[in-house]
């Protein structure tokens, strides 16, 4: 129901995820996550939550995207724009019960600095818990936690040892 007022279906793809648009070829709109993962599936849904309806009208919302094997400069750019979206998936996992992990998605590439990306992707989360979940990602996570019967949620629910620790350090 969520999607269907959007004219837009959550589709589990067999290659890598993407964002079709509607066309002649098919009459509603198609996120498309990797595999049957769920994960891949909640980091689609949060793209396609911030993206407006503009970009809702482009192949994968018309973002630039740079695959594995980013230099540095490429991997500081993907990671700024990955921020929001890993945080709402951060939280459409929590809604649901299930572990999260952000992704640097760049094995073959520059180092990354996992725990800086995780800090930031955190400090996001914060925001909006804080100043509210955009409007699709909340009527999002109030579905899932309906479905998973979890509590809302708060930050003591983004909270791990791994986070306490770059906390630690950082104090």
């Amino acid at each position: 129901m969520f999607f269907a007022r959007y004219n837009t279906r959550l589709v589990r793809g067999e290659g890598e995820p993407i964002y079709l648009p509607a066309d002649e070829h098919c009459e509603y709109h198609r996120i498309e996550f990797a595999h049957g993962y769920v994960a891949s599936a909640l980091h689609e849904v949060a793209h396609w939550c911030i993206a407006g309806a503009q970009r809702r009208l482009q192949e994968d919302y018309g973002y630039w995207y740079c695959p594995d094997g980013r230099d540095l400069q490429q991997q500081a750019q993907f990671e700024s724009v990955e921020v929001k979206p890993q945080a709402l998936e951060w939280a459409f996992s929590v809604a649901i019960g299930k572990a999260f992990s952000v992704s640097t998605d760049n094995l073959n590439g520059a180092p990354v600095d996992r725990r800086g990306f995780t800090l930031n992707v955190y400090q996001q989360v914060l925001e909006y818990l804080e100043r509210g979940f955009p409007p699709r990602a909340q009527t999002f996570i109030d579905g899932l936690r309906n479905l998973a019967q979890t509590p809302p949620l708060s930050v003591a629910d983004f909270t791990h040892p791994f986070m306490q620790r770059t906390f630690d350090a950082a104090i």
